[in-house]
């Protein structure tokens, strides 16, 4: 067993989460894109407010793929907005 698959399964027992409805990898890939994309310190804050939202039962079963999809198209989106190209 790994680290990762380990730390994992601790999390999941201390806050009884079945690690099974966990997509580790999903969520590694949205962190990356988002850390990358965005900027590093908006990586865990978004994990957390996506957290929050499956928790409250307010996340689309997508919520995962759409905040990735946005972290790629943040710089060119971000662009627009102010207007840089």
């Amino acid at each position: 067993m790994n680290v990762l698959t380990e730390w994992t399964e601790l999390v999941c027992r201390e806050l009884g989460v079945d690690p099974e409805t966990v997509d580790r990898d999903a969520l590694l890939d949205l962190t990356k894109e988002v850390a990358h994309g965005v900027t590093r310190p908006a990586a865990p804050l978004t994990a957390y407010v996506l957290g929050l939202a499956q928790g409250a039962g307010s996340a689309p079963p997508d919520a995962v793929e759409r905040l990735t999809a946005l972290a790629r198209e943040w710089e060119r989106t971000a662009a627009e907005t102010t207007g840089d190209r």
